[in-house]
């Protein structure tokens, strides 16, 4: 009994401290992204508040968003999962609809009917965890056989893929099955099977990278800066010398002077060389300690879990949040070929912003029930009822 006490405590004391977490990168974000956009706003929408109170109204729907994640009965996620799976396959399919569909920057990523946009492809990043995690939960022994454990989760990403991809969105589809692989790793398959996937998907992506111009000048870019300086390189070259040009301190948080227009979309995917450059190292180390802190935080509850499910919802969503940011914080700073992929809490945008929130509000989810409301194979050795709570 006292064992149990002092489990729920520790459990208290990790959801406390990842909410304060997420408070901290929310309110950190938008800052930086009302200090990012100021400028961009006023030049094209004549309003320099423009993005950022857009952005408010996203929090306000994301928090609401967070809150019901949190408290949902993940049982009842799961006995809809298929719904949630075909829903997100139809929005992805409507964004290739004319009328609905929308292209910006020569992709189709987004649907929008009276002005109101969504980008479905964010809501496949936590579908498809919720699957997986559903699905091996459910397999237990026999995740390793082939035609019942591996081949269903192999065409259900392979469909989100081809939705994604034909959307123009390579990067985010690249993404979406690289962090699919970590939940297969996580749960355990076996070694043969990623060498396997390996020697199938490298030639494929390479070949589709290939199919579109601009891909491949980004690869050349990489390779070679000095090629075409002021063409595919250019985004690149001015986010890396806006974070040289933060040093140590940085110059203040709205004293930075190349988010005016020397860095492409600041307030989108690079609004991170915008945050350097304000808060200079400093303010650098700080942004990886609160993404240090959500990753010890969200597999910290993944190993408390009670469930399988609980272990792989929460380590698949961590590794979905961290993973985004330090790919995103790579191509800024030109460690990576550039892609489109926002920063989580950052990047101005309501799909990213509500999608993040609700992934940690699953999160939390596992962590205020230790997995207990998982609905499914449940420890013995507890006793739960349905709706989670113990009894």
């Amino acid at each position: 009994m006292f064992h149990f006490d002092a489990e729920r405590i520790q459990n208290k004391k990790t959801l406390h401290a990842f909410y304060f977490c997420i408070i901290l990168l929310l309110g950190t974000g938008l800052a930086s992204l009302y200090s990012a956009s100021y400028a961009y706003s006023q030049r094209f929408m004549n309003d320099g508040n423009k993005l950022i109170t857009r952005q408010l109204v996203f929090s306000a729907i994301g928090i609401v968003l967070f809150i019901i994640s949190s408290r949902i009965n993940l049982g009842i996620l799961r006995k809809n999962i298929i719904i949630l799976l075909g829903l997100s396959a139809v929005l992805c399919i409507l964004t290739l609809v004319p009328e609905i569909g929308k292209e910006r920057h020569g992709a189709t990523r987004w649907i929008e009917i009276n002005s109101v946009s969504y980008q479905p492809s964010e809501m496949v990043k936590f579908v498809l965890p919720l699957y997986l995690a559903h699905l091996f939960d459910k397999k237990g022994e026999k995740i390793n056989d082939f035609f019942s454990g591996i081949l269903p989760p192999v065409l259900v990403i392979g469909l989100f893929f081809t939705l994604i991809y034909i959307q123009n969105n390579f990067s985010t589809a690249v993404f979406i099955v690289i962090n699919a692989l970590a939940i297969f790793f996580i749960a355990g398959l076996r070694y043969r099977y990623f060498i396997s996937a390996f020697v199938m998907i490298a030639p494929i992506s390479i070949l589709l990278v290939f199919t579109k111009e601009h891909r491949w000048m980004r690869i050349i870019s990489f390779l070679r800066p000095e090629w075409e300086p002021m063409g595919a390189g250019f985004q690149v070259k001015a986010s890396r010398d806006a974070i040289v040009s933060g040093g140590l301190l940085g110059k203040g948080i709205g004293e930075g002077t190349r988010k005016i227009a020397s860095v492409p979309e600041i307030q989108s995917d690079f609004i991170f060389s915008s945050y350097a450059e304000e808060t200079g190292l400093i303010g650098i180390v700080l942004f990886f300690i609160l993404f240090a802190a959500l990753g010890i935080l969200g597999y910290s509850t993944a190993l408390r879990s009670d469930t399988v499910f609980g272990r792989l919802l929460a380590s698949g969503l961590t590794t979905m949040l961290v993973s985004q940011a330090l790919l995103n914080v790579a191509v800024v700073s030109g460690a990576l070929p550039a892609t489109g992929i926002p920063l989580p809490f950052f990047s101005a945008g309501g799909s990213s912003l509500t999608t993040t929130l609700i992934c940690a509000g699953l999160i939390a989810n596992v962590a205020r029930k230790g997995g207990a409301n998982s609905g499914y194979n449940t420890f013995k050795n507890k006793n739960y009822n349905y709706s989670g709570d113990m009894e």
